[in-house]
C-alpha cells in the first residue's frame, strides 16, 4: 500500500508520522486489496479544545473511503478516523466476497 502523512500548515514529527502510519496499516489486516492511503492532519483555527483534525483516505478497487475527526489530539483523532474507515472496509469486503 502507498502511504503519505500531510501535515497541514505544520511539520508533524516523526513519531506522529509513524503512529498515523502504524493504524491506518492495520486496515491491510482486514482488506489486503488496499492500493493507497493519504492522511491530511490539520489545525482548526476556531480556538477550541477539540482542535486537531485527522481525515484519512484510502484508494480500494473500485472505490474510495474517507473518515474525518476532530479531537484534541492527532492521535485520538487518527484512532477514530481508522476505527470509521474499518467499518466501511469490512463493509466493502463483505459485499465483495
Amino acid at each position: 500500500m502507498d502511504f503519505k502523512v500531510n501535515a497541514v500548515h505544520f511539520t508533524a514529527d516523526q513519531k506522529l508520522v509513524q503512529f498515523v502510519q502504524d493504524k491506518v496499516k492495520k486496515l491491510e489486516l482486514i482488506y489486503d486489496k488496499i492500493i493507497s492511503s493519504e492522511v491530511y492532519l490539520k489545525l482548526d483555527k476556531n480556538g477550541a479544545a477539540e482542535n486537531k483534525i485527522a481525515e484519512v483516505k484510502i484508494l480500494l478497487p473500485g472505490s474510495e473511503l474517507f473518515a474525518k475527526k476532530q479531537c484534541k489530539s492527532f492521535e485520538e483523532a487518527t484512532d477514530l478516523a481508522v476505527s470509521a474507515l474499518k467499518k466501511q472496509v469490512e463493509k466493502k469486503k463483505g459485499k465483495h466476497s
